[in-house]
């Protein structure tokens, strides 16, 4: 069976997974007669435990080879989904999301795979697009499943993404062979995950971008945690139409960042401006999504998704570039753990906020946004001596996608 295929599949699936639990969880959880803390509190687990897993997972690809670390975050993947789709109690949907956070890996292992089995930069360009294109028909088809599974049973779409993941992980143990031929087994492992974030922060050339995409990362967040709560809460929509309203999202994020982004945003625009004028639009679209009704709704949540796909773009562009190229990928770890600890904060916020008012969590990614927004003026009135002009290339486009499924 063909190794690349395999990866392709293990992204996919995982996205899945990531498309299946935005529209359904929220249902499914208060089936258990729970609040929507509870739920947010499952969104922040993962990601809590995740954190600190995923670049000790990374680390250990380095030292005994990709393939045994990637058949345990698949199978771990797996069993938690399970756990999760069987529980009988609250307690064991957190042992479920805890399992799954425990060796959440995939993605980044999988990109790794890729980028060992390259045979030239062109190849190595290629597999990195390859799964940003999965990422996006992923996050398209995956609210789409869960919606219409889980109109019929409520735990159905983890069961499902339960097996497809267990189903993956026996074709990677039979059919998958080792990619790192080079491993590092004295390479000393970093067992403290706010290591990069401490890094991050001491940098004063990257320290104001770093922190707008953390409050960024808060109001997005917010807004993935409560999305099904708040069209419940204020239109009585259930998990069909949710899944369609992400599903639409899904479309707007691909065609923005492989079509739009190149011919229109960048065509027209300065990059640090372009990021600078979305955040203050972004406020402006969480904002519009708190008030009023369908229609403006509607309309905000246009804004958000349009301008949201764009400042993961430009943010980690403005930032890896500016850090240089010998420090790239550094710096995309440091965006990755300041993201991640934002989708541990943000859900935990947004729980709490939503019981005082269904409106507050959109509220207060509004003021993040606008937070951000702020920072990120005076970011660029200190580094006046960036460049206008950013041609952001295949290659790094690339890159920053995989970067977005990190932060998600």
């Amino acid at each position: 069976m063909n190794k690349r295929f395999i990866i392709i599949l293990t992204v996919f699936i995982d996205v899945l997974g990531i498309g299946i639990i935005i529209p359904v969880l929220p249902f499914y959880v208060e089936s258990f007669n729970t609040s929507a803390l509870t739920v947010t509190l499952l969104f922040a687990i993962f990601s809590f435990f995740s954190f600190f897993s995923a670049p000790l997972l990374g680390a250990w690809s380095d030292k005994i080879g990709r393939r045994p670390v990637l058949i345990l975050s698949i199978m771990s993947t797996s069993l938690g989904w399970l756990i999760f789709a069987a529980a009988p109690s609250i307690l064991w949907l957190f042992i479920g999301r805890i399992i799954d956070g425990l060796a959440a890996g995939n993605f980044p292992i999988a990109q790794s795979y890729l980028l060992d089995i390259a045979k030239n930069e062109k190849e190595r360009t290629a597999n990195l697009g390859v799964i940003g294109a999965t990422f996006g028909v992923g996050l398209v088809i995956g609210p789409l499943i869960g919606g219409f599974l889980g109109n019929y049973y409520l735990s159905l779409p983890f069961w499902v993404i339960g097996f497809l993941a267990l189903f993956n992980g026996l074709i990677a143990f039979f059919f998958l062979p080792e990619s790192h031929l080079n491993k590092q087994p004295e390479k000393k492992t970093e067992l403290n995950p706010f290591r990069p974030i401490i890094n991050a922060f001491r940098d004063k050339k990257l320290r104001l971008g770093l922190i707008a995409w953390f409050l960024f990362g808060l109001a997005v967040a917010a807004d993935n945690s409560t999305f099904s709560l708040f069209i419940k809460a204020k239109f009585g929509f259930g998990s069909i139409i949710a899944s369609f309203f992400l599903a639409g999202i899904g479309i707007i994020l691909i065609f923005n960042q492989t079509v739009a982004l190149k011919k229109i945003w960048l065509k027209y625009f300065e990059e640090d401006k372009l990021n600078i004028v979305f955040l203050f639009l972004l406020s402006l679209g969480f904002l519009t999504v708190s008030l009023g009704g369908l229609w403006i709704f509607i309309l905000g949540l246009l804004m958000v998704s349009i301008t949201e796909s764009i400042i993961r773009i430009t943010t980690t562009s403005l930032t890896t570039r500016r850090a240089g190229k010998d420090k790239q990928g550094e710096v995309l770890g440091m965006m990755s753990s300041v993201m991640s600890l934002s989708m541990v904060i943000g859900p935990v916020l947004a729980g709490a906020i939503f019981l005082i008012d269904r409106r507050f969590p959109y509220m207060s990614a509004a003021l993040f946004s606008f937070a951000a927004f702020v920072v990120m003026i005076i970011d660029r009135r200190h580094n006046k001596k960036t460049p206008k002009t950013l041609t952001v290339s295949e290659e790094e486009m690339a890159v920053e996608q995989q970067q977005i499924n990190l932060a998600v």
